[in-house]
């Protein structure tokens, strides 16, 4: 969505951030800004240190130097548990071993813990509030069907209104689309466009190492690479062949249609030596 005329209020910030574990550097003095309504991508190749940033998104990881504050507060200077409150995290290995139903799955994000706390019931409005969520992302009159013979597609529609209950003002997507076909990648990235309509505030995080698994809502990315940025900015304008080829170590040529982007490694034709 446009942020036109003056600046929206940011709600992530991270300034110069290093981090350290067992001796080895993960991540070298990466700083950016996502404001509220921004959806940002987080893009880059496995190991390159998006796991280690989305944990200081989520306020769940410390930096070993450097500066983040999430949502005007900063780590290390606010009490965790009410801010991760404020935080939806979506996250397709979500451990629920418990065959809870999809109802009661989406209320656990009220508790913020994988299965309903013993003793609790929720309050009218929350079990309100669940329903109409269920509803809004396509499950309508499956709200008593158990976590385990849900989809994976809809597990992850699932997850996204757990995360969604309790008006979180930064939601973070953690590669959402693991172990989707292609039918129900693209379900589940229509939900993700959808969230831009009806939670217009809301700024998001979206972690991949697939162009193809970014939303049309896309506003911006953060391409990283050795825990290093490569490129960050409006979304158009980072996802090129050059910057996304850098990345990678690869010549990769990036195209971009109707609000989707794509990705194809440019065959390198090789001479035979002479014999």
């Amino acid at each position: 969505m446009s942020n036109a005329g003056s600046p929206r209020p940011p709600v992530l910030e991270l300034d110069a951030v290093t981090f350290r574990r067992e001796g080895k550097q993960i991540i070298h003095g990466i700083g950016f800004t996502v404001r509220e309504g921004e959806h940002w991508a987080l893009l880059g190749p496995n190991g390159a240190g998006k796991s280690t940033l989305l944990g200081f998104c989520g306020a769940v990881t410390f930096p070993t130097s450097g500066t983040v504050r999430v949502l005007g507060r900063q780590l290390g200077r606010v009490e965790l548990q009410e801010l991760r409150r404020a935080i939806g995290h979506v996250n397709p290995r979500h451990p629920l071993r418990s065959p809870l139903t999809i109802r009661e799955v989406v209320l656990t994000g009220v508790t913020g813990t994988v299965d309903l706390p013993p003793r609790w019931s929720p309050r009218t409005e929350d079990v309100d509030r669940a329903e109409a969520l269920i509803d809004s992302l396509g499950l309508g009159g499956k709200a008593d069907e158990r976590w385990p013979t849900l989809s994976q597609g809809e597990r992850g529609r699932v997850l996204i209104a757990r995360a969604l209950i309790c008006d979180p003002r930064l939601l973070l997507l953690d590669e959402p689309s693991t172990g989707l076909d292609v039918a129900a990648r693209e379900r589940l990235l229509e939900t993700i466009d959808l969230l831009d309509e009806v939670h217009p505030d809301v700024a998001s995080i979206l972690v991949t190492h697939h162009l193809e698994e970014l939303p049309t809502s896309t506003t911006h990315t953060l391409l990283i690479a050795d825990g290093r940025v490569v490129a960050a900015g409006p979304a158009r304008d980072i996802v090129t062949t050059d910057n996304v080829s850098a990345a990678f170590e690869h010549p990769i040529d990036v195209g971009y249609h109707d609000g989707r982007w794509s990705a194809r490694a440019r065959r390198v034709r090789r001479v035979p030596s002479a014999v």
